[in-house]
């Protein structure tokens, strides 16, 4: 048992793995097959379920990287390569993924623009600042783990993977209220690239962002959490896979709203 929040951990980095390589060939391609006369036949395969099911990848990873730190705290096992094996996995499940994301709505963006052909691939590389700084984020918490006990310094990194990884789900499923908002930002290169500076920022911020577990079970320390679930939960049946980028936003929202009790001891993490 000793090994299992380990395990989870590497359950993380394999779901992000996946969802890697689901976003990897989410675009159309041929394929060859032999028709009459054993003589090879092309045709095309479009790779749109490609995108929706990496998102699902993205959400495992996710309840993944929850459990394991439950486990660990159940089992009482802690240890330094179980910490560096959660940020690595993060890097790749909450970072690299999201980028490739990014990348895809970027190629998506350029290509369609009139000099699609003379379009130059460096325009699609800020995408993967957001992996760039989320292993900055990871890196600086690994060394600042015990000034967080009670909140996060800094946007935490898989709450910008799911973020982003809601960004297929919402283009699959074109929620109500939600869907043309969405389609006029993806569409808009300097919008996605003001997704990604706002990203980058809120992982290096110094904002204390608020942990779902909060540090004591009272309505003076935990109303952003409960304001969170609530609002969240209320959002659901209007918004549907909509009310994720909504908890997020409400996140970020509370978060900044929420001032530190001074004297709130530091357990737990």
């Amino acid at each position: 048992m000793k090994h299992l929040p380990n395990l989870l951990t590497l359950a993380n980095l394999f779901c992000g793995c996946i969802a890697i390589a689901y976003f990897l060939t989410a675009q159309p391609y041929t394929s060859m097959s032999l028709g009459e006369g054993g003589l090879p036949t092309w045709q095309w395969v479009y790779g749109a379920e490609q995108m929706y099911f990496g998102s699902i990848f993205i959400g495992i990873a996710a309840l993944c990287d929850m459990l394991d730190g439950f486990a660990a705290r159940a089992l009482k096992v802690f240890s330094p390569i179980g910490k560096d094996l959660d940020s690595l996995a993060d890097v790749v499940s909450f970072g690299v993924a999201p980028s490739i994301i990014l990348f895809k709505f970027l190629w998506d963006v350029l290509m369609a623009e009139k000099n699609a052909f003379d379009v130059n691939m460096l325009g699609m590389c800020p995408a993967f600042l957001v992996a760039c700084f989320a292993a900055l984020r990871l890196a600086k918490f690994n060394i600042t783990a015990s000034e967080q006990k009670s909140y996060f310094i800094g946007m935490p990194v898989p709450a910008v993977g799911i973020f982003v990884g809601s960004f297929p789900l919402l283009q699959w499923f074109s929620p109500p209220f939600v869907s043309h908002a969405f389609a006029a930002c993806i569409q808009n290169k300097w919008s996605i690239y003001l997704i990604i500076v706002i990203l980058c920022w809120l992982m290096v911020s110094k904002v204390k962002f608020i942990k779902m577990i909060p540090s004591k079970w009272s309505m003076a320390t935990a109303w952003p959490q409960l304001a969170l679930v609530i609002l969240t939960l209320i959002a659901v049946p209007f918004l549907q896979v909509g009310a994720i980028p909504v908890a997020f936003i409400l996140y970020v929202l509370l978060s900044v709203m929420y001032k530190q009790p001074a004297t709130v001891e530091n357990t737990g993490n």
